[in-house]
């Protein structure tokens, strides 16, 4: 192995971007419904396990800022998936009939979506690489 394979194999960051842009085409070609990317699929699993969540706990919960919730619930609230309900400063987010439908089609497609990576990277060390992320994550995420 060459100094250029070495530097790029060890440099997590590296590492983890090329996989996420390679697990991305598969999600795309996997959650092809409509033109919504797979980000807002997970935005709409979240508001079903937890009806009227607050925006700031979906942000909590997706690891992302403010400004990226807002944009994605007024894409959602413009194709009525999610509905929005304002009470002092807190926002509520719903869905709508037409996001309880999607939200289905997104669960059968993660079975999809699990399947096609399990085939190439086999199922267990699919489920321990998950797990390892989750935690890697976690992790990073109280230091920063």
């Amino acid at each position: 192995m060459n100094e250029e394979e070495q530097v790029l194999i060890h440099c997590l960051y590296f590492t983890a971007s090329r996989f996420a842009r390679n697990i991305t085409k598969l999600a795309e070609r996997t959650f092809d419904f409509g033109n919504l990317a797979p980000s807002y699929f997970y935005m709409i699993m979240i508001v079903k396990f937890h009806p009227e969540i607050t925006q700031k706990e979906l942000c909590h919960k997706l690891s992302i800022a403010p400004s990226t919730s807002t944009r994605f619930i007024d894409k959602l609230e413009s194709l009525k998936l999610v509905t929005r309900k304002m009470s002092g400063k807190q926002t509520y987010i719903s869905l709508t009939e037409e996001g309880e439908k999607v939200y289905h089609q997104f669960r059968n497609s993660l079975k999809d979506l699990f399947a096609g990576y399990s085939q190439i990277l086999g199922s267990e060390f699919s489920l321990d690489l998950s797990k390892m992320l989750h935690e890697a994550s976690n992790k990073l995420e109280e230091e920063l």
